[in-house]
């Protein structure tokens, strides 16, 4: 067996270490060069961005099964790697993050959306959602009160700032953020509005969850963009050690 998996999450990374230590043979695709960075050592990995007709043109080295592990609001990537394994005559696994549901927050269909309810509510909004998701954020009178949290990396930083968020509010930093750290980020930049994704466990959904309840803070949640059926990360290592049937 030898293997393609499309990683960039804490699963990802997680069944890439896994398969490393079962002695399976498998390349992990990220794409960027920090991707690689949080790869275990001694990880096969291929990096950079691919396209449906690049991915089967990798699949096409001898690959006899691909593994999406890339995040749950990467649609387009997902479309794109299920079209290359049908091409490829590839089975495909999709290993999906659970859901984390938290009651009492505000949901938003999309990004628009919570950008819309943030309009409605008062004071500074940690956005917790990455600096691709930002445009939604940079209405004049709403990007003066937001604080975004970024990678520390330059081309994130270069994005809140073309886009006009305030310096000052500007946090670049690399997690997982234990519920602690974001209590005091809370409260260091006066937030009264956290805005998450629904990134589940790995996403560190429970932390942020847990630390705006604990601050006082409204919590808008923008939802996932599609339901998907898929596979747990320990049902995936059954079906990679052979106990059911890929």
């Amino acid at each position: 067996m030898k293997i393609l998996l499309f990683g960039g999450t804490g699963e990802g990374r997680e069944l890439a270490e896994w398969m490393l230590s079962q002695g399976l043979d498998a390349t992990v695709c990220v794409a960027t060069e920090y991707g690689e960075t949080l790869l275990p050592d001694g990880a096969q990995v291929h990096v950079g961005r691919l396209d449906a007709g690049a991915m089967e043109i990798l699949m096409a080295g001898g690959y006899t099964l691909v593994i999406d592990a890339t995040h749950p609001y990467a649609v387009e990537v997902t479309k794109n790697i299920r079209a290359a394994a049908q091409a490829a005559g590839l089975p495909c696994l999709r290993l999906l993050r659970q859901s984390d549901r938290e009651d009492g927050c505000q949901k938003a269909a999309d990004m628009a959306a919570a950008a819309d309810l943030l309009e409605g509510l008062p004071g500074k909004v940690l956005l917790t959602t990455g600096s691709k998701e930002l445009d939604a954020f940079a209405r004049p009178g709403l990007r003066e009160r937001c604080c975004p949290r970024v990678l520390p990396m330059a081309d994130s930083l270069e994005r809140c700032l073309a886009l006009g968020f305030p310096p000052k509010n500007i946090i670049c930093m690399q997690g997982p953020f234990t519920k602690e750290m974001n209590l005091a980020t809370l409260r260091q930049f006066h937030v009264r509005t956290l805005v998450t994704k629904d990134t589940g466990g790995y996403g560190g959904f429970r932390a942020k969850a847990d630390a705006a309840r604990e601050a006082g803070c409204d919590l808008v949640v923008v939802e996932r963009p599609q339901t998907e059926e898929g596979l747990t990360l320990e049902e995936v290592q059954r079906r990679l050690l052979g106990e059911e049937r890929i």
